[in-house]
């Protein structure tokens, strides 16, 4: 564990996406979903020194800008064992550590399946702060589509990032947070916790800030995704289907069926 994290810095990338860097006083950084390289090597006439990148899941998206920017720098890819990523890469499973050395940092690798079968996340833990890039499994008030997985699965995943310490950075990788919100504040309109972190959200974003990261405890206290155990969510998903109480994993599918067709 190092005692200071390096500097968090998301890279906008094109629509909503952000292409995170952790980078150390020199600019020596990991880049996180490079799905488009121009950004990147924009940032790198800037400083940026990419030393390694690291791939969540296979969507175009996350890792569409690899092979050019392997063009230009000679760095190790760390991606999940999947077919769909036919790029020269480190394949890395559950549980396993890698280490960064130019940046004396390692990353647990967490195995998140929901969103795709075969998506994982990074862990680094840190004195002030753990850093987590969670791709598109866990988002600031909400969470991933289950194109590949189960309700059981993503449910899992999500379990297990929030698990995390209190004060992880929960770096997704798109800015979908007042998206999110207006779902969110639908569900659980009670929730105080819940209107301070809206508010915070439209203030970043009128300031043309991101609202990433966000605060792992924060989305605990938040996230309906994250809180299918609390009461107001389930009875509010109930609601839903006329009454009927279900047990958490049925109320969270239900919950992301709900959203999946939610408008604002």
């Amino acid at each position: 564990m190092l005692s200071l994290q390096p500097t968090l810095l998301p890279i906008r990338a094109f629509t909503d996406n952000y292409i995170w860097t952790l980078a150390d006083g020199s600019g020596r950084a990991v880049i996180v979903d490079p799905g488009d390289a121009a950004p990147v090597l924009a940032a790198c006439e800037h400083g940026l020194a990419p030393v390694a990148i690291l791939v969540t899941h296979h969507h175009p998206d996350h890792i569409g800008g690899i092979a050019a920017l392997l063009e230009r720098f000679e760095v190790p890819v760390f991606a999940p064992s999947e077919e769909r990523i036919a790029l020269p890469v480190q394949r890395v499973a559950d549980d396993e550590r890698i280490r960064i050395d130019a940046l004396n940092v390692e990353f647990d690798v967490l195995a998140v399946p929901g969103h795709t079968r075969s998506h994982i996340a990074f862990h680094a833990r840190f004195d002030d702060g753990d850093v987590l890039f969670c791709g598109d499994t866990l988002f600031s008030l909400g969470c991933g589509r289950m194109f590949e997985g189960t309700p059981e699965q993503m449910l899992a995943s999500l379990d297990r990032l929030a698990a995390l310490p209190d004060e992880t950075k929960v770096c997704c990788a798109h800015e979908y947070t007042l998206g999110n919100a207006a779902f969110a504040r639908h569900v659980d309109p009670d929730n105080a916790a819940l209107a301070q972190r809206i508010a915070q959200a439209r203030a970043q974003r009128s300031a043309g800030e991101p609202t990433l990261p966000s605060r792992l405890a924060d989305e605990r206290a938040c996230n309906p995704f994250l809180r299918c155990d609390v009461p107001a969510i389930a009875q509010a998903v109930a609601k839903l289907v006329d009454g009927d109480e279900a047990d958490r994993v049925e109320t969270f599918a239900r919950l992301r069926h709900w959203k999946d067709g939610f408008v604002a």
